[in-house]
């Protein structure tokens, strides 16, 4: 498996050198002091994993991932003596497959890249609770909310963005082409659907997940 190591200091990269050496199955084929250095090294050779510095000088190791991901690089295992939150979503959030810090274990190490280089995913023990955490805080009620309006008809879509746009029931039977008790039915339906009490809910919820954005109804 052939390594890319990039980092702006020369004794961390103959450090890490060393370490993954010691693996028979890894060989660092090239060495990068930044992101732009890396990039070059990346379309000029043949590498399977990028090991990758976040804080350099000039293409700091966020963007560089970011720009080797959008290029279908190589996968990119981001190596930091950083754990702040803005680092790890940064990283992640650029595409990098694997996150480790500086001061994990030399086996940790080999380990990562080599699950990194294999098409897996890597992260560091020391933040897996802050991801987990993030994950049952944020994604999983996002998921949760993103449901609720996939239950939708797409009549009480119409509906829905009707009603965002400040119309009536009386206005939204004239425009569907439908009877009162027809909107009323529809209205119901979607407050019990989206979980809120009123029309005014249905409407905030409508603008706070983006689907009167998505169809224009800001502009009406």
């Amino acid at each position: 498996m052939n390594i890319l190591l990039v980092d702006d200091q020369e004794l961390i990269r103959i450090g890490l050198r060393r370490i993954l050496a010691s693996a028979d199955d890894l060989e660092v084929v090239g060495e990068a002091a930044d992101g732009a250095e890396a990039l070059a090294v990346i379309e000029a050779g043949d590498v399977d994993v990028v090991v990758m510095d976040i804080r350099m000088r000039g293409i700091d190791g966020i963007e560089a991932t970011r720009r080797v991901r959008a290029q279908d690089g190589p996968p990119v295992l981001v190596l930091t003596t950083f754990d702040e939150d803005e680092v790890l979503w940064g990283a992640i959030d650029a595409g990098a497959a694997g996150f480790i810090l500086k001061e994990a274990p030399a086996d940790d190490l080999i380990r990562a890249t080599r699950t990194v280089g294999e098409g897996g995913a890597w992260l560091d023990p020391a933040v897996t609770q802050r991801v987990l955490a993030h994950h049952r805080h944020h994604v999983l009620p996002q998921a949760r909310e993103a449901g609720r309006l996939a239950q939708l008809t797409d009549r009480e879509n119409e509906v829905l963005l009707a009603m965002a746009r400040g119309l009536s029931n009386t206005e939204i039977a004239a425009e569907l082409i439908v009877g009162m008790a027809t909107v009323k039915s529809h209205v119901g339906s979607i407050f019990t659907k989206l979980g809120v009490r009123d029309r005014a809910g249905a409407i905030v919820y409508a603008y706070q997940h983006g689907v009167a954005g998505q169809h224009g109804v800001v502009d009406q």
